[in-house]
């Protein structure tokens, strides 16, 4: 038996204006939720302290607004450096103690790619940092999301199954499938299904094959963003403009009893608020009819 389709939500930051504006801005385009970077700037841990982050959660509530996942994606090789991984998983862990508080167990985040071989260093490396913050996680009652996209899915779920919880857990992205290893999502859905808790909704198109070691690891998302020509052999474009198929995409995330956040990212364009209040319109269309 299938189930209704989740709420729907917004990456905050996307309207590229101040915090509170942004928030603002999600409840004004039909917004349940919104995911909001925490890495940086004012929604660092480090910047936020007890009386801000009583403010904040204020705030939002007043605005009839939950927060679906808080961001902790830190760039680079993700979780491939162990020298590295020092701070990522401190800050990661002090990234979700903020996101429990604000009302959202999950923590969305790349911890790069995966490698083919698992005897490869870097796979140890990604385990034994994937494992800290899954056992961390699961002592909170809460989650770390891979998000999807740097590989194929079969092999994120191995990766998955090779570790100790689910205190890490996945962030369906089925535009970054569907741009960069050219995977299918709608399986992906039935790969990952145990799996998933926080899901994207992007649109994209992929112009040819591309080799994600150039995407993921060795380019921001703003470097990638600079690309919306397509000319890095892929480009985001609006919903229901690009190659993923939504109808069957929404089906599979209902066929596996998937009801978590429908949250819209838009990365790319040069009118944030009119795409994002175009996304949710459209989502709200295969709402309707169900």
């Amino acid at each position: 038996m299938t189930t209704e389709l989740g709420k729907i939500g917004v990456i905050a930051d996307a309207f590229k204006l101040q915090l509170r504006e942004n928030l603002l801005k999600a409840k004004e385009v039909g917004a349940d939720g919104v995911q909001i970077w925490a890495t940086e700037g004012v929604m660092d841990p480090d910047n936020l302290g007890i009386d801000r982050r009583l403010d904040l959660k204020e705030y939002l509530d007043g605005l009839g607004l939950e927060v679906s996942a808080l961001c902790a994606d830190f760039g680079g090789n993700g979780f491939q450096n162990e020298q590295d991984n020092i701070w990522k998983i401190e800050k990661s862990k002090k990234i979700l103690t903020l996101a429990l508080e604000l009302g959202t167990p999950i923590v969305t985040t790349h911890i790069g790619i995966v490698p083919e071989d698992t005897n490869a260093p870097e796979y140890t490396i990604m385990q034994k940092a994937c494992n800290e913050l899954a056992e961390f996680a699961s002592s909170m009652g809460g989650y770390f999301a891979i998000e999807t996209g740097p590989e194929p899915a079969a092999r994120l779920k191995q990766f998955l199954d090779s570790l100790d919880s689910k205190g890490v857990a996945v962030n369906f992205d089925p535009a970054n499938m569907v741009m960069v290893t050219g995977d299918d999502p709608v399986q992906g859905v039935y790969t990952l299904k145990d799996y998933i808790v926080h899901t994207h909704v992007k649109d994209g198109i992929r112009n040819r094959e591309v080799n994600p070691h150039d995407v993921y690891g060795n380019l921001s998302h703003e470097q990638v963003a600079a690309f919306e020509d397509g000319s890095i052999g892929f480009q985001e474009v609006a919903l229901g403009e690009g190659q993923v198929d939504f109808k069957a995409y929404f089906a599979a995330l209902q066929d596996i009893g998937y009801t978590g956040y429908l949250t819209i990212e838009r990365e790319v364009g040069q009118q944030p608020e009119q795409d994002i209040r175009q996304a949710v319109e459209f989502i709200q269309g295969f709402k309707a009819k169900v």
